[in-house]
């Protein structure tokens, strides 16, 4: 029998004795160890304790005693038995009944105490509350066991890291608790990259070893933000509770795919792996957990599929990618056989006298039906499949063979991805298309990436000799993106150094240290006696900065875009053996020329209009006329992003508008707004159904109908022009 139980009974029961016999009984009771008795007042606040209660707590009456039971005392959230979100406060306040509910002793004690609690509300003759009257029991033991056996069912064996049931079950309850309250949740999904290789190349032990120590970095960057899980094999996700900023969102992506990009040592032997990571975040993507977890895998897979080592924001357009990735490797297929690839070649020039000295091979494929597709969006996919292999051995002989008709001095340069690397053909394959094509091997120059260094090490070693001893030239490419290129020029037999795109990007902005690192690269390969290149250079103020560095040869737009065979040949027989540099005066971040129906909004009016061109601070709009300069404007992209502009050109039906805030990297190449406007408050202003994200929403965003209310406060006015 519950001591509340007792209590009334004693209450309201019969005894042959009187009050000293009820109190002799309850006395007997608390001494037996059975439970002890409590009660507090109609404010909450505890006014009677057992004295072995006291002594277990090992505090003093008047430290207890008269407090509110809300500070002694707090419902555990660990409980896996616990149903309630409701705090003790909450629970009290409403004059519910307690049975049995687990509290934790929020004072200092020897160690933590868990007690069960019950009580029942006591009212006055006037129906008045006069507090609780109840029983309480110390259940630490048989807590603490319980709390052990729930987080062996609850946490990855491996890693210690939730599993996927607590995982789903922590996001059922924050999405159910964050609705009512209107609050945003993310959610990561992450994919380690070249897992499987390293698993299959040094074996279980190491690939387990290597999850640890992934689950290790993983908590060290995300640290007290969200919870972290894994869900099996090389997935992992991450709950952000109160998070939808998407550019602290991506920069916390970007941390966590160059953290988990450093190398690591597995049983003496170092690999490298990479992570691709999906993010959704609730109430935009989706409300319900099955919901934002697919928005977050169609994600991920798009970043995957995209490049990999790289994160994406779910967004409407995201279509079934896997189907997308099979039709890509099918007409891959075909365009080899037809012969669609082709190479263009971009020129690498001296800046001491602007001669070119060497060319980049650079794959191109125009679909018949999609046009230009970009080598970021097939690359990717033929590395996921064997295709990469063929790829790329008809890649270096094609350029082997283009190289033959150019001066003898001038070298061709050539990717090469970690997997044709990796293949055991991959020397013969190089020594063939030497020998096929009578190309000098000076000539030749193999451009790789850090991502070569994974798995073998031995077995990497191996071939940059075998390399070596045939003559052709290493190159690093995108050096200083990764976290170990140092050790990589000490063991790897490189020729040159190419800095990456990225750093000349903002090597002229006053809060980047780009400027600093491609001075540092440009020193270390001269003090190595390497050759450096600096991509991406294509406006007048990068190429001075990267000469006054000391650059000595420079490959980007300012001298040339990719060119195919023909245009070369036709520039080389015309003595063009020189390109003088050619283009702005300062750089800007890239314009993408785009399509894209939005809205425009002016005062309490909505038009309909065209976006043409985009970049990170404006855009050129287009079916809009007689709009004055100056004018503040509010586009509205679609999903909630709203950005704030004021138009800084007009002319005709064409207007350029400039942003209050710049848009934000999706991850992806694209563009997106660093907040959006929540559902909630989209379904409040009566946003038609279609236009939000699917799910149950709180019935006063609905109108009596129960269907979502119509707009109460624009006036939609459609301009054509």
């Amino acid at each position: 029998m519950a001591v509340s139980s007792l209590l009334k009974g004693f209450a309201g029961g019969r005894s042959k004795g009187n009050d000293a016999l009820r109190r002799e009984v309850l006395d007997d009771f608390e001494q037996a160890g059975i439970g002890w008795i409590w009660a507090s007042d109609a404010e909450g606040r505890l006014i009677y304790l057992s004295e072995k209660a006291i002594d277990c707590l090992g505090r003093d009456a008047d430290e207890l005693l008269g407090e509110p039971l809300p500070t002694l005392f707090e419902i555990d959230r660990d409980n896996p038995d616990e149903k309630s979100d409701r705090p003790l406060n909450f629970q009290l306040s409403a004059r519910n009944k307690l049975t049995d509910l687990v509290v934790r002793f929020v004072g200092k004690t020897d160690k933590p105490r868990w007690w069960s609690l019950s009580g029942h509300p006591k009212m006055g003759p006037d129906g008045s509350f006069q507090g609780y009257r109840g029983s309480a029991k110390d259940i630490t033991v048989a807590f603490q066991r319980k709390l052990e056996d729930s987080r062996m069912a609850e946490f990855d064996a491996l890693t210690g890291l939730a599993n996927r049931h607590r995982m789903d079950r922590r996001l059922d309850s924050t999405l159910a608790a964050y609705k009512s309250a209107k609050r945003a949740c993310a959610l990561m999904l992450l994919d380690l990259d070249k897992f499987k290789y390293v698993n299959d190349t040094m074996g279980h032990p190491a690939g387990d070893d290597l999850l640890r120590q992934v689950g290790d970095r993983l908590r060290a960057v995300i640290a007290n933000r969200g919870e972290i899980g894994r869900l099996g094999g090389d997935e992992f996700q991450v709950i952000l509770p109160d998070m939808d900023d998407r550019g602290e969102l991506g920069e916390l992506a970007d941390k966590i795919i160059q953290m988990l990009a450093s190398p690591y040592q597995v049983e003496g032997k170092r690999a490298i792996i990479g992570c691709s990571v999906g993010i959704s975040i609730a109430p935009y993507d989706g409300l319900e957990r099955d919901e934002l977890t697919r928005s977050a895998d169609l994600a991920l897979y798009a970043a995957k599929n995209g490049g990999r080592g790289m994160y994406r924001f779910y967004s409407a357009e995201l279509k079934d990618v896997e189907q997308e990735r099979q039709i890509m490797l099918d007409d891959m297929r075909e365009a080899m056989e037809k012969n669609h690839l082709k190479l263009h070649y971009q020129p690498v020039v001296s800046t001491l006298d602007n001669t070119i000295v060497g060319f980049e091979a650079l794959m191109r494929w125009e679909h018949p039906e999609k046009g230009n597709i970009p080598p970021n969006h097939f690359i990717p996919v033929a590395e996921d499949s064997d295709l990469i292999n063929r790829l790329g051995e008809w890649a270096l002989r094609r350029a082997c063979e283009d190289a033959m008709a150019w001066p003898e001095n001038v070298r061709v340069a050539v990717n090469v991805s970690a997997k044709q690397f990796a293949n055991k053909g991959f020397v013969t394959i190089v020594t063939q298309a030497l020998a096929e094509t009578g190309i000098d091997p000076d000539r030749l120059e193999l451009e790789l990436t850090e991502t070569v260094f994974v798995g073998d090490l031995e077995a990497t070693e191996k071939t940059f000799t075998a390399l070596k001893r045939l003559g052709v030239r290493l190159a690093l490419d995108d050096f200083g993106t990764g976290y170990s290129s140092l050790s990589y020029l000490r063991s790897a037999p490189f020729d040159k150094l190419k800095v990456d795109k990225s750093f000349v990007d903002s090597c002229t902005q006053k809060d980047q240290n780009s400027a600093k690192i491609i001075s540092a690269i440009i020193g270390l390969s001269d003090a190595l006696g390497m050759d450096v290149t600096v991509e991406g250079v294509e406006a007048f103020d990068q190429f001075n900065l990267v000469c006054e560095k000391g650059a000595k040869y420079i490959q980007g737009w300012i001298y040339s875009k990719a060119r195919p065979q023909g245009d070369i040949l036709a520039e080389i027989a015309s003595g063009g053996y020189k390109i003088e540099p050619s283009g702005p005066d300062t750089y800007r971040p890239e314009r993408r020329s785009v399509f894209r129906r939005i809205g425009v909004i002016h005062e309490d009016h909505r038009y309909e209009a065209v976006m043409r061109d985009l970049s990170k601070t404006g855009s050129r709009i287009e079916g809009l006329v007689g709009v004055p300069v100056g004018t503040g404007l509010v586009l509205d992209l679609g999903g909630g992003q709203l950005v704030v502009c004021e138009v800084r050109r007009s002319m005709d039906a064409t207007i350029g508008v400039e942003f209050e805030t710049p848009l934000i990297n999706d991850g992806s190449g694209g563009l997106c707004t660093r907040h959006r406007v929540s559902p909630y408050a989209l379904a409040a202003a009566g946003m038609p159904l279609t236009s939000l994200p699917p799910g149950n929403y709180p019935s006063s965003m609905l109108g009596g109908d129960g269907q979502k209310s119509q707009p109460q406060f624009m006036q939609v006015t459609v301009t054509r022009n």
